[in-house]
């Protein structure tokens, strides 16, 4: 089948969300980069969801989830197949002092909730630029919390479209990884157990995390967020500082100067810009240090021509 027979067929299904033919990626990535998806879809509920899973699956139709793009670098070809996009599943709940939220909720909007409900454990996650999906993908941490440290389970689709509830224990969360990435599962929501806090308190903490990230990362600029994951015994951006890489790059891209761990799109960058520049850093880092960064971010899509 073509693209545009598997947008006939999925306009008839999604009633509720949105389906686009050759919609550029560049308007839903945080680097503000990639080419045009064949097919993005985005469902208006959780069935919806479940019927694009499944029409990929049994169809043979390559399916990618973005998310929201905050930890993904889409090549300038595009992504053929269908680009699954959540955002409209970004419902976010609280009863007591549990918290449910649809994977397409931000996790900075579930941290806003909790304050405001006098709830503690998720401070931690008042900068994190993602999606409820892509924290609970890749276990996501700052500032010495983690998802791990407050989720009690998660619902999730499998590559058939199966419906699973998964435990804490069966998430299988360690740093940057999770059985959802190992598998290749669709997040639909998660349930994160916090406790009442003092309000004041939790305020604060939320203040001074956030001036820690504003005045520390370069959120001036598009960018991936934190390229590398942390390798052991080091810290990326110090590496990659003492390497004095900040500055440099490709084309419109570069190291922040603010922060090494960043690469900006400082310039109408391409991604074959950001990714030379990634490439660029992890040849100059094992030539000094003899430390093979690996990356956090993630790199889909073909280059033009492909």
């Amino acid at each position: 089948m073509s693209k545009h027979q598997w947008y006939e067929e999925l306009q008839k299904k999604i009633t509720t969300g949105t389906v686009l033919i050759d919609e550029p990626l560049c308007k839903y990535t945080m680097t503000k980069l990639g080419g045009a998806a064949d097919l993005l879809v985005i469902p208006g509920t959780i069935d919806e969801t479940e019927t694009v899973v499944s029409y990929a699956y049994n169809n043979e139709i390559p399916l990618l989830l973005l998310g929201n793009g905050s930890n993904m670098v889409v090549r300038d070809g595009g992504v053929r197949g269908i680009v699954l996009h959540l955002s409209q599943l970004n419902a976010i709940s609280i009863e007591g002092s549990l918290v449910h939220a649809e994977a397409g909720a931000l996790i900075i909007d579930v941290s806003k909730h909790a304050a405001a409900d006098a709830l503690s454990g998720i401070e931690f996650a008042c900068g994190i630029p993602g999606s409820i999906g892509g924290a609970m993908a890749m276990n996501a941490g700052a500032y010495g919390g983690e998802i791990k440290d407050i989720v009690v389970h998660a619902t999730v689709l499998t590559k058939t479209g199966e419906r699973l509830v998964l435990s804490k224990e069966e998430l299988e969360l360690g740093y940057r990884k999770s059985i959802i990435s190992r598998e290749g599962y669709y997040v639909l929501s998660a349930d994160f157990q916090l406790m009442q806090g003092d309000p004041d308190v939790i305020n604060e903490k939320v203040a001074d995390l956030t001036f820690q990230r504003v005045s520390k990362q370069p959120l001036e600029y598009p960018s991936a967020g934190s390229v590398f994951k942390r390798p052991p015994g080091y810290f990326a951006g110090k590496l990659i500082q003492d390497c004095g890489l900040q500055g440099k790059g490709h084309g419109g891209a570069e190291v922040s100067l603010k922060h090494a761990g960043f690469i900006i799109n400082k310039s109408n960058a391409t991604a074959s810009d950001y990714i030379e520049t990634i490439n660029m850093v992890k040849a100059e880092v094992k030539k000094k240090f003899n430390v093979d960064l690996e990356l956090e971010v993630k790199i889909v899509g073909e280059e033009i021509g492909e």
